[in-house]
């Protein structure tokens, strides 16, 4: 059974455009490296279309993106993992200097799977898109 689960809005004060770009190329994420805790740091792996990382004790998951609609949306889905799950990121402009972001999970859960994971991912989901709302887009 298919599951949605969104994140509030976030404002995020730099221009559409800008958050699209940096958000659409993954390599440009190998600048929060050092923003990582120091046992994670070499657990991740960042391309220009993917992440990968080795998350105890689940194993390695691996992300890519699938599709970009410049500016406002990028489509990441699981390569590896063993949740396959698609997660979006939409980006509409508020003002020629801001604009504001949601995020959305897809996933086919069993009504089991849910119960346990529904709460733990909406709230991975919220701290992800305070990350990417708190983030430089210059």
């Amino acid at each position: 059974m298919e599951t949605k689960f969104e994140s509030t809005v976030r404002e995020i004060p730099y221009p559409q455009q800008a958050v699209y770009h940096r958000l659409s190329d993954l390599s440009l994420s190998e600048q929060v490296r050092d923003q990582l805790p120091e046992d994670k740091r070499e657990d991740i792996i960042f391309a220009e279309d993917s992440i990968t990382m080795n998350v105890p004790p689940v194993g390695n998951i691996a992300i890519a993106i699938c599709e970009r609609e410049e500016p406002k949306t990028i489509k990441y889905e699981t390569v590896t993992s063993p949740l396959p799950f698609n997660l979006w990121v939409q980006l509409l402009p508020t003002s020629e200097r801001t604009c504001k972001m949601r995020l959305t999970i897809k996933a086919d859960l069993n009504p089991f799977v849910k119960g346990m994971i529904a709460k733990p991912l909406q709230a991975g989901l919220e701290k992800l898109a305070d990350a990417i709302a708190a983030g430089t887009y210059e």
